[in-house]
C-alpha cells in the first residue's frame, strides 16, 4: 500500500504529433505496447499510452505498436481512431510478437488469466485491468507466475486507476503522514444507475461466466482497493448482503458499446450476477469499514465517495468533484474548526507538476495517463509497480469473502492474510 510513484524530474515533455513522440522522447529507448481489447477500457488505456509521453518526461518512449480484437473491421477502426500502428485478431499472435514489450489486457474478466499468463511466459511485462481475475484460484496462479517473472525482470501491474487521481494520491500521503491519526471509520459508496431500466440488455457484465460477479466485481473491486490503498491496511473480514433485482433481461443484438447494447426483440436471458452489494467489516487495525456498490442508484451516474475518520482528523473524496479533497483537522480549536476544501491542482500535488497552472482541473481520462506514466517508470527503473498482482489477489479474496458471507446470511467471514 505504498505512496504514489512520483520520481524526480517528472516534468512536462515537448509535445509531438502522431504516435511516435518527437523532440527529447524520440531519442529515448522505446517501450512497445500491445493491447488486447478496444472497447470502453481499450479507449481509456489508449488515451493513457498516447498522452503520457507528451506530458511527462519519461525515461522510455511508449510506442503503441499493436491492438488486438476478434472483429477485424472493428479493431482496424479502433486502431485508426486511437493511434495504434498495427492490428491483430488473435491475442496469441500479439503476445508472441517480438516487437511487443508490454501486453495491456483490457478484456472481460474471463480471459484475464489466460492472456496474462501467456504474456508472462512470453517474456512480456503485463498491465491487467481490474478485477485481476474472476476467481481467487485464478488470481493466485497469476500472482505466483508474476512473482516468478519478477525475478527475471518482468513486471505485472493491475489497473486500479482511481489510485491515480491526484486527490486520492494526496489523501494517501496525508494518511501516511499521520494527519488523521489512528483510523476509526472508513465508509465507501460506489453508485451507478445504468441498469435501473429492466429492459436494458443482458451484456457480458451481467453474466457470471464472463464477468465473475456484477456490481461487486465491477464497482466493489475499485472501492476495496481504494480503501486499502488510502488506509495502508488490509480488510480483515466482512459481513455482506447481495441482491439481484432484475433476474431476466433481453439478450443483446450485436456487440456492446461501452455499458450499453441494443436488445434482441423478445429473447430473454438469465442475469447470473449481483446487481448490488452491501458489506461491513474491519481493517487489520480494528477500524470499522462499510461499503455499498450498486448499479441501481437512480440518478447516480458514477458516484464514488470515500470518507476516513481518525482520532486527529478526517478526509473525504467525491469522484464527481475529483479535483477536490475535503479535510478536517481535529486538532484545531473548535471555534474555527471544520471541513475545508483543498483544491488539488498545485504543482506540489501528486502528478500535477507536469500539467496545467493551479486551478485548471483534470478529469477521468487523466488517471489512465498517470497509470501509463507510473508503469513506464517502473519498467525503466526495474522496480515492482503498484498495485501489483499480489494487491489484485488481496482484492479478489475480499470479493470472494463478500460472496461467501452473503450466501451464509451475512455471517462474518475472515479474509486470509
Amino acid at each position: 500500500m505504498g505512496q504514489p510513484q512520483q520520481p524526480e524530474g517528472a516534468g512536462a515533455a515537448a509535445a509531438g504529433t502522431g504516435n511516435g513522440a518527437t523532440g527529447a522522447s524520440a531519442t529515448r529507448p522505446p517501450l512497445r505496447i500491445g493491447m488486447v481489447g478496444y472497447a470502453f477500457m481499450g479507449a481509456a488505456h489508449s488515451q493513457g499510452w498516447r498522452t503520457a509521453g507528451r506530458v511527462f518526461d519519461l525515461p522510455l518512449n511508449p510506442v503503441m505498436a499493436a491492438i488486438c480484437g476478434r472483429d477485424a473491421d472493428a479493431v482496424r477502426t479502433a486502431a485508426e481512431r486511437h493511434g495504434w500502428e498495427s492490428t491483430e485478431t488473435d491475442w496469441r499472435a500479439l503476445v508472441e510478437r517480438d516487437d511487443i514489450d508490454v501486453v495491456d489486457v483490457c478484456t472481460p474478466g474471463d480471459s484475464h488469466a489466460e492472456i496474462a499468463l501467456a504474456a508472462l511466459a512470453a517474456g512480456k511485462h503485463v498491465l491487467c485491468e481490474k478485477p485481476l481475475a474472476n476467481t481467487v484460484e485464478e488470481a493466485e496462479e497469476m500472482t505466483r507466475v508474476a512473482e516468478e517473472a519478477g525475478a527475471r525482470g518482468q513486471l505485472a501491474m493491475v489497473g486500479f486507476n482511481y489510485r491515480r487521481v491526484p486527490a486520492t494520491a494526496l489523501a494517501r500521503r496525508m494518511v501516511a503522514e499521520g494527519r488523521v491519526g489512528r483510523l476509526r471509520h472508513v465508509r465507501v459508496t460506489y453508485l451507478q444507475d445504468w441498469l435501473v431500466d429492466p429492459g436494458a440488455p443482458l451484456t457480458w457484465r451481467l453474466r457470471k461466466e464472463l464477468a465473475g460477479s456484477g456490481a461487486l466485481g465491477d464497482l466493489g473491486a475499485h472501492i476495496v482497493d481504494l480503501a486499502q490503498y488510502l488506509t495502508g491496511e488490509r480488510i480483515a473480514g466482512v459481513s455482506a448482503l447481495t441482491e439481484t433485482f432484475v433476474r431476466q433481461r433481453p439478450l443483446p443484438a450485436g456487440a456492446a458499446r461501452g455499458l450499453t447494447a441494443a436488445s434482441a426483440d423478445g429473447v430473454m436471458g438469465e442475469v447470473t450476477v449481483d446487481d448490488a452489494a452491501v458489506f461491513t467489516g474491519r481493517l487489520t487495525s480494528g477500524a470499522l469499514v462499510s461499503f455499498e456498490a450498486t448499479r441501481y442508484a437512480t440518478g447516480r451516474k458514477n458516484s464514488l465517495r470515500i470518507e476516513l475518520n481518525g482520532e486527529r482528523g478526517s478526509l473525504a473524496f467525491d469522484l464527481e468533484r475529483l479535483n477536490e479533497l475535503s479535510y478536517h483537522d481535529g486538532t484545531e480549536p473548535g471555534e474555527h474548526a471544520g471541513f475545508r476544501r483543498i483544491l488539488v491542482t498545485e504543482p506540489e500535488h501528486p502528478y500535477l507538476d507536469a500539467w496545467w497552472p493551479p486551478g485548471h482541473g483534470l478529469g477521468y481520462e487523466h488517471t489512465f495517463v498517470h497509470q501509463a506514466r507510473d508503469l513506464v517508470h517502473a519498467v525503466a527503473e526495474g522496480r515492482r509497480p503498484e498495485p501489483s498482482f499480489a494487491d489484485g489477489l488481496q482484492v479478489q479474496r475480499v470479493l470472494a469473502a463478500v460472496e461467501e458471507s452473503a450466501e451464509k446470511n451475512s455471517v462474518y467471514t475472515p479474509i486470509a492474510p
